[in-house]
């Protein structure tokens, strides 16, 4: 009965959606809203869970109609239960390192006490902390001689980390605790403070202040280094490794900050003794290291694709400033590490990652040999020569290497490996360019199986982000396997916004040149086309966040470009975006429409504002986490309720769908089988709409 009555569903329209106007005008131009009833949270209105019980009924009677779907999520376990560890850092004795062993639901951290192949001793494991794995463990940092840990644990993907002590040795926690979506800057010396910063109003995300807490006093007392002044600013702080200097700061969005520095001892007597670093120059800073009275760190001034300078604090003027790693026009400093003599800077090339040592005066040493195209992170400390690093590419899954910076020639040396449950020698990655509209060349990198035949028919999905500095390097995603597997291409376009090229490339996506990366995407879609990977029959896009507005920009741009397209966790109706949680902070890199100028430029492209009646749009799958603290679930909703009432597709076999998820956020934390549901789901339906679903 229970079958009928879900084979029937499916064929039915989306389930109907009440309109109740809404009107505003912007700069003499008015603008209706048809669903803005759909702005409220579930808890706040019976009305819009009653709509979207109705919407998960008729997504889950599509997607699991599907003769792929059950399959799929049989494929899909072994991959995502592969065992995967972090890379381990080194304090005191102790090597800490975490480890998601198959089917837990969370990382748990371990250590390793007196050598770095001693037995492992559980340290904290969230997943005895909440009986469906929903409370995730968001940062940790030990202190250094590695006797106590600081840690963040948040819960459903909310991510209002709140800040938790341990004793290592013992297990036992400390009594101190801080609220407050809590991010760390640094321990003292000997472990008895730190540095951190939080919102004094949760209800609030711009109530952020810097502060320093010394343990076991009240939260109330610790003094307040510095305080958020505007809403697009973030202030921020961390300590040196002697205790000496505190570096504080305020980013404005993606593309500037503001450095001060000063001694604890003066902030800690309030005393108001900040000295300016870099303030109103138009440009990134970043602190990487204190090394007695000289800052080490990277900025884009006068350097797009970033350098590395020193200062020293007793005197930080520009023109005191030294050049210690200048820029590379071939590549962008992604990163530096630094360990005992020398220390590690990643170099971004063309979307992938080398590395490279240094001294501490800037003389180059060598490159540090990787297995291939691929993306690193890296650990380092000042008191040891080792470091770790990981490497992953789309075919070679996430690997831990150890590497010894004191010997010569460097023979990085493995130092665990996951075993995956599939071929991978099949799958190759080739990279492509695209020219863009402007003729900017874009571009992309292609996983496929070697035998593949490009005969127009193949299925593809297409995935890109393009903003906020972002850069999509090659990483081992498991839940693409069995699309590959079908036959099945997989793209990923590093288009303008992100941070692939430096900040010129970033800036080149931002604000009023925002249209540019949606025609870089099409370049890269043109491109497939026209190539014969695949046809715009079998071509889906997809993307999440700032890549969800651009998957629902495209489908309202260019319907005709795709066959289907997922719009996770999205912007959609960028005329209200900034007035929800926390999005001031996102009008540096898109505008305001409070702004007249980039009225005009949100209203040209906003998805909620261009979708058109009796257009034949691609069957779209949308997702929101009801949690979610970052983007308003409000964007889902409305974008899906409005192209249900747009679409002149048969919606039987090209539907506008969407997925709330009530016991999640933006997608951080989630537990092992919300995230295996979530993969059957969504690439049961690309594999669908793609022609894969056999």
């Amino acid at each position: 009965m229970l079958i009928t009555a879900l084979a029937l569903l499916a064929l039915q329209a989306a389930p109907p959606t009440n309109t109740a106007p809404a009107t505003d005008t912007y700069f003499g131009e008015t603008v209706t809203d048809d669903y803005r009833w759909l702005e409220k949270l579930e808890k706040d209105s019976p009305e819009v869970k009653t709509w979207t019980d109705g919407q998960l009924a008729w997504l889950r009677a599509k997607i699991d109609s599907l003769p792929c779907r059950a399959p799929l999520a049989d494929a899909l376990r072994p991959l995502m239960t592969i065992d995967s560890w972090g890379v381990p850092q080194h304090r005191g004795a102790r090597w800490f390192y975490t480890e998601r062993k198959g089917t837990m639901n969370q990382p748990a951290l371990w250590a390793r006490t007196g050598s770095q192949n001693a037995l492992p001793a559980l340290v904290i494991d969230p997943n005895t902390l909440d009986a469906k794995g929903l409370v995730s463990m968001d940062w940790w940092v030990p202190s250094w001689d590695g006797n106590l840990l600081a840690y963040g644990t948040s819960r459903a993907g909310d991510e209002m980390s709140v800040l938790r002590l341990l004793d290592v040795g013992s297990g036992q926690a400390l009594k101190d605790e801080i609220p407050g979506k809590v991010t760390f800057g640094g321990w003292t010396r000997d472990g008895n403070g730190f540095v951190y910063s939080r919102l004094t109003d949760p209800k609030n995300p711009y109530s952020r202040v810097v502060a320093f807490h010394r343990l076991g006093t009240p939260v109330d007392s610790d003094p307040v280094f510095l305080r958020q002044e505007k809403p697009a600013e973030v202030p921020f702080g961390a300590i040196s490794m002697d205790d000496r200097w505190v570096v504080l700061g305020v980013t404005r969005g993606w593309s500037e900050t503001d450095l001060w520095c000063a001694t604890l001892s003066d902030l800690r007597e309030g005393k108001d003794a900040k000295t300016p670093i870099a303030v109103g120059r138009g440009a990134r800073f970043a602190p990487v290291e204190v090394v007695g009275d000289h800052l080490y760190m990277t900025t884009t001034l006068g350097s797009p694709n970033m350098r590395l300078v020193k200062v020293d604090l007793r005197n930080p003027a520009e023109s005191n400033w030294k050049e210690i790693v200048p820029e590379r026009k071939d590549a962008v400093l992604g990163g530096v590490d630094f360990g005992k003599d020398e220390f590690v800077v990643t170099w971004q090339q063309d979307a992938h990652d080398t590395l490279r040592s240094y001294r501490y005066d800037g003389t180059e040493v060598a490159e540090i040999p990787l297995p291939g195209i691929g993306t690193v992170a890296t650990s380092a400390t000042r008191e040891q020569t080792e470091m770790f690093f990981s490497f992953a590419s789309y075919n070679s899954p996430r690997t831990i290497y150890r590497c010894d910076l004191w010997w010569k020639p460097y023979k990085p040396e493995v130092f665990v490996r996951p075993e995956v449950p599939a071929k991978l020698d099949d799958i190759a990655v080739s990279e492509i360019r695209a020219a863009s509209k402007d003729g900017t060349p874009v571009h992309a990198f292609v996983v496929m199986r070697r035998d593949l035949r490009m005969d127009g028919t193949n299925p593809c999905v297409l995935y890109a982000y393009g903003g906020f500095d972002v850069s999509l390097t090659p990483d081992f995603i498991p839940t693409i396997v069995p699309f590959l597997q079908k036959g099945g291409i997989y793209v990923v376009a590093n288009l303008r916004g992100g941070g692939e090229y430096g900040e010129a490339w970033h800036k080149a996506g931002m604000l009023g040149n925002k249209q540019n990366v949606f025609d870089d995407l099409y370049a890269v879609a043109q491109k497939l086309v026209d190539d014969k990977y695949t046809s715009s029959a079998h071509l889906a896009v997809m993307g999440g966040s700032n890549g969800g507005l651009l998957t629902a920009v495209a489908v309202t741009q260019r319907p005709e470009l795709w066959s289907a397209a997922i719009s996770a966790v999205p912007l959609c109706d960028m005329l209200r975006y900034q007035d929800f949680l926390l999005a001031k902070y996102w009008v540096p890199e898109y505008g305001s429409s409070e702004d007249q100028l980039a009225y005009k430029w949100l209203r040209a492209y906003s998805p909620y504002h261009n979708a058109k009646k009796g257009t034949k749009y691609p069957a779209v799958l949308f997702t929101a986490g009801e949690n979610d603290s970052r983007v308003h679930p409000l964007h889902a909703r409305k974008m899906a309720a409005m192209l249900q009432a747009c679409t002149s597709s048969d919606t039987a076999q090209d539907p506008i769908l969407l997925y709330v998820d009530r016991d999640a956020g933006h997608g951080q934390g989630k537990p092992l089988e919300a995230r295996m549901r979530e993969a059957a789901d969504q690439w049961a339906f690309l594999m669908w709409q793609t022609g894969a679903c056999k």
